[in-house]
C-alpha cells in the first residue's frame, strides 16, 4: 500500500464524521477559556498531550495488530464519561463505515460484526490504517492530530477566528505532536508483552465534565 494512504486517511474532508464535533472547544468558547487563537493553542495542547495521547496509543496499537476487542474495552476504561463514550461510538460506526469503502479488509468486517453499535474511534480508526497498509507510527500521527484539528476548526467557526491564525496554531504544535506520536507508539508496541495497561491513561477531568454539560444544551452548533 503507499504512505500516501496517510494523507486520505487524515484529510479533514475523510467522510468519517469529525466535523460535526468540537473536541470540546464548544463548551470552552462558551465558559471563556478559549477567547483568541493563543487561548485556542494552550486548550489544544492541553488536549494534544491528553486525550490526543490516549487515542493516538489506541490507534497505534489497532494498527500493529492488537486485539480490537480489547482495546475497545481499554478506550472504554479510559473513558469515563457516558457522553464521550457514546460520541467515541457513534464516530468509530462512522469511521468504520468509511473505511470500509475505502480499504475493505476481514479484520473491519469481523470489528464491524462484534460491535454493531460501533467500536470507539480511535481503535477503528488504528485498523483502517493497518488495513491501508500504514505503520502504527502513522496511526498515532493521525489520531493526535485529528485531536488537534478538530477544535481549531471548531474554533473559526464558532469565534470567526482567521483561518490562518488558526492553522498557525496547528504548524505551532507539530514538534509536540511528533513528540506524542512517538511516545503513543512506544507504549503501543509494548501491549503485545505488557497487554493495555502498557498504553496511557492520562485524563483530563475539565474535558470530561464538560462534554457531560454539553451534551444536554438544547441547542447547540456541534455534537459534541
Amino acid at each position: 500500500m503507499s504512505r500516501a494512504a496517510l494523507l486520505v486517511l487524515a484529510d479533514g474532508r475523510f467522510p468519517a464524521g469529525g466535523h460535526a464535533h468540537s473536541g470540546g472547544a464548544e463548551p470552552a468558547v462558551a465558559a471563556g477559556r478559549i477567547t483568541d487563537a493563543a487561548t485556542l493553542e494552550t486548550f489544544c495542547r492541553g488536549r494534544l498531550h491528553t486525550a490526543g495521547l490516549v487515542a493516538a496509543a489506541l490507534a497505534a496499537a489497532a494498527a500493529d495488530g492488537h486485539d480490537p476487542l480489547l482495546l475497545d474495552d481499554a478506550a472504554d476504561a479510559r473513558t469515563p464519561v457516558p457522553a464521550l463514550r457514546q460520541v467515541a461510538r457513534r464516530l468509530g460506526r462512522q469511521m468504520m463505515r468509511a473505511a470500509r469503502a475505502t480499504w475493505p479488509s476481514e479484520a473491519l468486517d469481523a470489528l464491524a460484526a462484534a460491535r454493531p453499535r460501533g467500536a470507539h474511534q480511535p481503535v477503528v480508526l488504528g485498523l483502517a490504517a493497518r488495513s491501508a497498509g500504514l505503520p502504527p507510527l502513522d496511526a498515532a500521527y493521525a489520531a493526535a492530530y485529528e485531536n488537534l484539528s478538530g477544535p481549531a476548526t471548531a474554533a473559526v467557526r464558532l469565534l470567526s477566528l482567521d483561518p490562518f491564525d488558526a492553522t498557525a496554531v496547528l504548524a505551532r504544535l507539530t514538534t509536540e505532536l511528533d513528540q506524542v506520536a512517538h511516545r503513543a507508539t512506544e507504549a503501543a508496541l509494548r501491549t503485545g508483552t505488557e497487554g493495555t495497561g502498557a498504553l496511557p491513561a492520562v485524563s483530563a477531568p475539565l474535558l470530561d465534565i464538560t462534554a457531560q454539560q454539553h451534551a444536554a444544551w438544547p441547542v447547540r452548533l456541534f455534537a459534541s
